[in-house]
């Protein structure tokens, strides 16, 4: 990258790791003027304002989180295998910012109640991951791996679910095994939809 490529790419680090902490609006120009060691204008001159810098580091989250746990799903067989790696990738993910935090539902708390481009963003990117999810459910009943009456808008609903607890229950309540018992959970969820043997070879 050019050097103003390289400058911009590394405050936009900084900044999603201030906001992952602080939250986005805890994400200001000053602080990260102070982290970068660079001055207010100069963090300007890569991003117009703050809303612009509060844009960017929610598609960069977004990025991240689609190379990290969609695109290496790809790669698995189409149905069940895919739908299970998306869910796995994700708990392991969201294990990992269980200390630093998580933009997917931080922000949503932030912005739930604020129209706005910084909430449309957010909105988008929560919609795409919960899309991608249900198409993955939906293949798995096409291909024979779930059960044909299953209600893939609701499964996904439950397995969302899990995840919203694993950040309560990982970061508010610090139980150690909060991991362990989502992983289970989204196990016994699966299990639930999964075709009778003796009907499938009836």
């Amino acid at each position: 990258m050019r050097k103003g490529e390289q400058t911009r790419a590394a405050i936009l680090d900084a900044a999603l790791d201030l906001a992952s902490r602080d939250g986005l609006e805890g994400l200001t120009i000053g602080l990260l003027a102070d982290r970068m060691q660079m001055s207010k204008s100069g963090v300007f001159a890569h991003f117009g304002s703050r809303e612009d810098l509060q844009i960017a580091v929610i598609a960069e989250y977004h990025r991240r989180f689609e190379e990290e746990v969609f695109y290496p799903s790809l790669k698995e067989r189409r149905g069940l295998p895919r739908l299970t790696s998306m869910m796995r990738r994700w708990v392991q993910r969201h294990s990992r910012e269980i200390a630093s935090g998580c933009i997917y539902i931080s922000g949503a708390v932030e912005y739930d109640d604020r129209p706005g481009p910084i909430r449309d963003e957010l909105l988008n990117m929560v919609l795409a991951w919960k899309r991608a999810l249900i198409r993955a459910a939906e293949q798995a009943v096409a291909m024979g791996h779930l059960r044909a009456d299953t209600d893939c808008e609701q499964m996904i609903y439950e397995a969302r679910a899990l995840i919203f607890a694993l950040h309560h229950d990982g970061r508010f309540l610090k139980l150690e095994d909060a991991v362990a018992r989502t992983e289970r959970a989204f196990e016994r969820l699966i299990s639930a939809h999964l075709p009778d043997p003796v009907l499938s070879a009836a």
